[in-house]
C-alpha cells in the first residue's frame, strides 16, 4: 500500500521546524523528507540533517535534470525536494512529510492531488515577530524581509486542507497528530490494510 504524503507549511517562525519536530518524535510512521537548499546554513544547522545545503549553480543543475518533486525560491534563495527523496519511501509504504512553503505546497497538490496539507499560522503578527527575533539566528535586514513577506505567505492558508494555530505548543503538536491519525482512518488506506478482515466480515 503507498503512503501518504503529508504537506507542511508556515511563515517563517510560526514554529513550523518546532512541531514537525515533535510529531515525528511520536509517530515512527512518519519520514521526514530532506530538502535541498541553496542558502548558507544557519548555526548549529548540519547538511543532510536539516538541509542538504548546495550552490545555486548546482541546484539549478538539478532543475535543468528534472530532479526536483517541487522546488521555489523562498527568501531569495531556492529551496526543493528532490524525488528520490520522496517516491522510494511512499512506494513502499512510508508516510512521508514535506516541510515546505506555499508555493511548493501547490506544486505538490498538483502532482498528489490526494496529498494532505497543513498550514501553521502564528497567534498574532506581534509573537512572530518576536519568535524571529528571539532565534538570534538572522541580522535585521533578513528579520524585515521575513516579515514582509509574512503577510504574503499566510494569505494562501485558504489552499490547505487544515489549519493549525500555533498558540500553545503542546495543544499545536497535539492537533497536527490528530490529523495524521485521522487521515489513516480514512476508509480507502483502511479498507487496503483490512482487506482481509473487511471480507470475512462480510461473507
Amino acid at each position: 500500500m503507498r503512503g501518504t504524503l503529508y504537506v507542511v507549511a508556515a511563515p517563517s517562525g510560526a514554529g513550523k521546524s518546532s512541531i514537525v519536530n515533535a510529531v515525528l518524535a511520536r509517530d515512527p510512521q512518519i519520514a521526514l523528507s530532506i530538502s535541498f537548499t541553496s542558502r548558507q546554513p544557519r548555526p548549529g544547522e548540519r547538511h543532510a540533517q536539516h538541509y542538504n545545503f548546495v550552490t545555486a549553480d548546482e541546484f539549478q543543475q538539478m532543475i535543468d535534470a528534472g530532479d526536483f518533486f517541487e522546488y521555489a525560491k523562498v527568501h531569495g534563495d531556492w529551496k526543493g525536494t528532490a524525488r528520490q527523496s520522496v517516491e522510494p519511501q511512499l512506494n513502499s509504504g512510508k508516510d512521508v512529510l514535506l516541510e515546505i512553503d506555499w508555493q511548493g505546497a501547490r506544486q505538490v497538490r498538483n502532482r498528489v492531488p490526494n496529498a494532505v496539507s497543513v498550514f501553521i499560522l502564528p497567534p498574532s503578527r506581534d509573537a512572530l515577530e518576536q519568535r524571529m527575533r528571539s532565534r538570534g539566528q538572522d541580522s535585521e535586514a533578513v528579520i524585515s524581509q521575513r516579515l514582509a513577506a509574512a503577510r504574503e505567505e499566510m494569505s494562501h492558508y485558504g489552499e490547505f486542507d487544515y489549519v493549525i494555530v500555533n498558540e500553545v505548543f503542546d495543544t499545536a503538536v497535539g492537533e497536527m497528530c490528530a490529523i495524521f491519525t485521522a487521515s489513516r482512518l480514512r476508509r480507502e488506506p483502511q479498507v487496503a490494510r483490512h482487506a482481509g478482515l473487511i471480507e470475512a466480515l462480510l461473507s
